[in-house]
């Protein structure tokens, strides 16, 4: 499938603001299922500098500074991005209790990169209470791919997706009780109760495909890669109760949505701020 996605985030500010120094992760990532034909960033006012890196997890990312006085801020990306079904595969049998010891002892490059994901970070943080919510999903021996899809089954019935119930800053047991939030908390619960069972689990930024009928469309989106021994990473959206495949687009990965906010930064000055995020990914032609 074939998609062009355009990402636009204009910041409003109540005062001028003398300068400001921003990054942004709004450029789509290239991999085994993903291919990005043509991107194009576009900064107003026009940046002083724009530089263009990867960070550690390999994301793009473009680091910009404006000195000089302006009251709005404008980020716009759009990128042509060609998207492959997963393939229908049979998942291992590991069981949980293997995996944890995979990752335990990691003795090859691949699971040492995965057990980065095993430890707590910035806004995702193991607990008893996660793990205890978790633990009807984990019986001994019962493998883990099938034990990680029925977990993601459960966030998606047991919590309800309400926009603006929650902040970035709430704490996951805060979250974990009141049983409510948006993608970025399902993601941000999931991988907290993973974690705390000493499993590998990553944050994936991204978008889906505009006007399907799913939570989260027309908006940046976000799921969790669960990774399994012997297979990899296998993508699972609690939001929409899916296993992800070719109307997912993935920005970019890492420990938590700290690690791949789409747009952050700093400013000098502008008081009060509105922010407003437009987000559309159609398909097209081929080129």
């Amino acid at each position: 499938m074939l998609y062009q996605a355009t990402h636009l985030t204009h910041y409003k500010y109540e005062e001028p603001v003398a300068q400001c120094l921003s990054e942004t992760r709004i450029t789509p990532r290239t991999f085994l299922r993903q291919r990005v034909l043509k991107t194009t960033l576009e900064v107003h006012p026009e940046p002083t500098v724009l530089e263009r890196r990867k960070d550690y997890f390999g994301n793009h990312v473009a680091t910009f500074s404006v000195f000089r006085t302006h009251d709005h801020f404008t980020a716009s990306a759009t990128s042509i991005v060609e998207v492959t079904p997963r393939p229908e595969t049979i998942l291992p049998d590991i069981s949980w209790e293997e995996a944890q010891l995979d990752f335990a002892v990691h003795l090859d490059d691949i699971s040492l990169q995965a057990y980065e994901f095993v430890f707590d970070s910035p806004f995702v943080t193991s607990s008893f209470e996660l793990a205890q919510y978790a633990h009807p999903s984990f019986p001994a021996g019962r493998p883990l791919a099938e034990a990680v899809q029925e977990l993601s089954h459960r966030i998606n019935t047991e919590f309800l997706y309400k926009p603006k119930s929650t902040s970035i800053d709430m704490p996951l047991p805060e979250v974990l009780q009141q049983r409510r939030g948006v993608c970025q908390d399902f993601a941000h619960i999931m991988i907290g109760a993973l974690r705390s069972l000493h499993l590998s689990a990553r944050y994936v930024s991204g978008y889906l495909r505009s006007g399907a009928d799913v939570q989260g469309a027309e908006a940046s989106h976000a799921w969790v890669s669960v990774f399994i021994p012997g297979y990899g990473w296998l993508d699972l959206d609690p939001t929409n109760d899916v296993i992800p495949s070719d109307g997912h687009i993935t920005l970019a990965w890492g420990r938590d949505y700290g690690d791949v906010a789409p747009v952050k930064g700093i400013s000098l000055g502008g008081g009060k701020q509105t922010v407003e995020v437009e987000v559309r990914v159609t398909p097209v032609q081929a080129l």
